[in-house]
């Protein structure tokens, strides 16, 4: 069989260079193509208070617009990747693509508070389709080694620098155009990924048809929205209110009922072999905490900005310079250190790091200045994102058997996505309850404002240091060597139901 023959008939791991040369031209096409949903997990913050003036947002619903997203994103993820594994990688990847795109134009266009949220969560369901089927054919292309760390470590680091590059680009957009381009930019860049992946990438699927657990997937949604409204509702009406009660009473209902659902059922959503290795278990659970004091905390470091500082959508976008710089450079740093040095140093380093830039903005005050209390936060926890993003990557899914890469995929990207929604809603609950036991002493408005984001940070670096400490102890330093053997013994490789896919068609 020639090589573009190995290629078209979804041999991904053929030796030849013409045809290594093609799985990293493959990779870049994903990637970018995936850019624009790391990108748009962060570019609405700066653009957060110019929505709130035209459309009519209150502050409480505001998180909506960054939740909506992210709860669907999340809680579909896992359903997304075994639709992927099942149904083709490639194809459910181009089907995400185009949902996301549409999703862009509605949100771009919308008219109302509820028209663009019932559009982004539109866009959440699109992401989640995408996103673990394009992890996973990245996947399938590379074999487990020193490619498959290499590979990816590029795809962490475009991650981490998306999350970064949004803040910037949303407040450029928002301040010279409108904050509705911050959607409908997308929208030419998933034509352009329908137009370019079905050249450079073959199908890839498993060959397996077990059924799909919908049941799973709906109560791990509905239960992740109700318990994130839940601390949303609380910040307005106390948690001492039926009203609070009866959400949270509804949503542990709702998540107990997930975890009964996956306990019995013979296609479970979350197959429990894969939950019980400790190299699924352990990064997931580090993503999760990353995503709920990293990625929620950019949205209360926008508000100090422009809301405490004064800063225009622009000048908040082109603050978080150094964030996008201190990204870049530190996953670079972790493409080239983690195949030696394995992730477990690395996002231990990381996290800290973060950590410690919380620790800073958690005492800015109302009459901080940038260079002071913003600039070494934002520095530390661009190196900290930096290496946590590539090496939590790696740690999760260096030596994933490829029958299950979409599912593993999912898992991990929807810690950070579950994460990020619930950490949102704690640290918004905090920094409200704050804010208004300050006022309840004579505060001066601004002042108990800077004093509830000051308790928020300090809450978001306590998550972070618990996730340094558990990479520390429990993350598997599996390095470039240690994979080179995908064989090895049963911990070296994440197992699930189904077989892995022939090499041919």
């Amino acid at each position: 069989m020639s090589t573009h023959d190995a290629m078209t008939a979804g041999s991904p791991f053929a030796p030849p260079a013409a045809s290594a040369r093609r799985r990293w031209a493959a990779l870049i096409v994903l990637a970018v193509a995936q850019f624009m949903v790391f990108l748009d997990e962060t570019v609405v913050n700066v653009a957060l208070p110019s929505l709130k003036a035209d459309l009519g947002f209150t502050q409480p619903t505001l998180a909506w617009v960054i939740n909506a997203y992210m709860l669907a994103f999340g809680g579909l993820l896992l359903l997304g990747g075994r639709i992927a594994d099942l149904y083709g990688r490639r194809r459910i990847f181009l089907a995400g693509t185009a949902m996301f795109g549409l999703a862009s134009l509605l949100d771009g266009l919308a008219m109302s508070p509820e028209q663009l949220v019932a559009a982004r969560a539109l866009q959440g369901v699109g992401a989640a389709l995408a996103t673990p089927a394009a992890l996973a054919l990245i996947t399938s292309l590379f074999p487990p080694g020193p490619e498959r760390v290499r590979a990816l470590s590029i795809w962490g680091a475009l991650s981490g620098l998306g999350f970064a590059v949004g803040i910037l680009l949303g407040g450029i957009i928002t301040d010279l155009a409108s904050w509705r381009w911050v959607f409908l930019i997308n929208v030419p860049i998933a034509i352009a990924s329908l137009e370019i992946v079905p050249r450079f990438i073959a199908e890839s699927r498993s060959t397996t048809r077990p059924r799909f657990d919908v049941p799973g997937a709906i109560t791990l949604t509905a239960g992740m929205s109700a318990l994130v409204y839940a601390f949303l509702n609380a910040a307005s009406v106390g948690w001492g209110a039926v009203q609070t009660h009866v959400l949270l009473a509804v949503a542990l209902t709702l998540l107990a009922a997930f975890g009964v659902i996956e306990s019995r059922g013979t296609a479970p959503l979350i197959p429990l072999g894969i939950m019980r290795n400790r190299r699924t278990l352990v990064p997931n659970v580090v993503q999760f905490l990353l995503g709920g004091s990293l990625i929620s905390s950019f949205f209360l470091l926008t508000l100090y900005l422009q809301q405490v500082l004064g800063y225009t959508p622009l000048q908040a976008g082109i603050s978080y310079l150094p964030l996008a710089a201190g990204v870049a450079t530190a996953t670079a740093l972790a493409n080239r250190w983690v195949p030696t040095q394995g992730p477990r140093r690395l996002a231990a380093v990381g996290l800290t790091l973060a950590a410690a830039g919380l620790v800073v903005v958690a005492h800015a005050p109302a009459n901080g200045s940038y260079l002071l209390n913003v600039l070494p936060a934002l520095v530390l926890l661009g190196f900290g994102a930096g290496l946590s993003f590539v090496s939590i990557t790696n740690a999760a899914l260096a030596t994933v058997d490829e029958a299950v890469a979409g599912l593993a995929s999912a898992l991990l990207s929807a810690a950070v996505m579950l994460g990020g929604a619930l950490g949102l809603a704690v640290l918004a609950t905090v920094a409200t309850a704050r804010r208004n036991s300050l006022l309840d002493t004579r505060a001066t408005p601004l002042a108990a404002q800077v004093g509830g984001l000051n308790l928020a940070f300090a809450v978001a670096a306590v998550g972070a240091l618990i996730a340094a400490l558990i990479a520390a102890m429990a993350l598997d330093r599996n390095r470039a060597e240690d994979n080179a053997d995908p064989k090895g013994n049963d911990e070296a490789s994440t197992s699930g139901q189904d077989q892995p896919a022939p090499r041919g068609r």
